[in-house]
């Protein structure tokens, strides 16, 4: 299991004692939102593509989708997920436990601005029935080569 890599990760940096594990599945944002006992919007997915042969990234709020407009003004490319078994072999983390920390080398990591409206979110902690709970400082500490970008729409709506 990932959360085996990801646990003495946050161990080395201190935030090991805010991951949560649940009895119960939160491998989705509803499954999470409802095993944390938050807002769905307060879950931050780890959604993971290719980009020109490499794995990539983008952290975004429950309620946030991808805008394939931004993604291709950013990337330069059409949106294309990355498959189950891609997701472990490139990222490192299967998904449904798919999250930044952790992962094999050359993962590029984003942090969607949809995240900064909250004072805390959750990750997932490597595994479908895992979390974390940081702020987005945090969390962009923890992922130190990270990039704040603008790459999803309709969570506004929801604030």
């Amino acid at each position: 299991m990932s959360i085996e890599r990801v646990r003495p990760y946050l161990e080395e940096r201190g935030m090991a004692d805010r991951i949560k594990e649940f009895d119960v599945s939160s491998a989705t944002v509803e499954l999470a939102a409802a095993a944390l006992g938050c807002e769905g919007k307060r879950i931050a997915k780890t959604l993971s593509f290719m980009v020109s042969g490499k794995a990539v990234l983008i952290v975004a709020a429950g309620d946030a989708k991808v805008d394939n407009a931004k993604y291709k003004a950013y990337f330069g490319a059409k949106a294309k997920m990355l498959t189950p078994d891609e997701a472990v072999e490139l990222v490192g983390h299967a998904v449904g436990g798919v999250c930044p920390f952790a992962v094999n080398d050359g993962v590029k990591i984003y942090l969607d601005i949809s995240l900064k409206r909250f004072e805390t979110v959750y990750p997932a902690a490597g595994s479908s029935n895992s979390a974390v709970r940081l702020t987005p400082d945090e969390l962009a500490q923890l992922c130190p080569d990270a990039q704040w970008v603008d790459l999803c729409k309709a969570w506004q709506d929801g604030e």
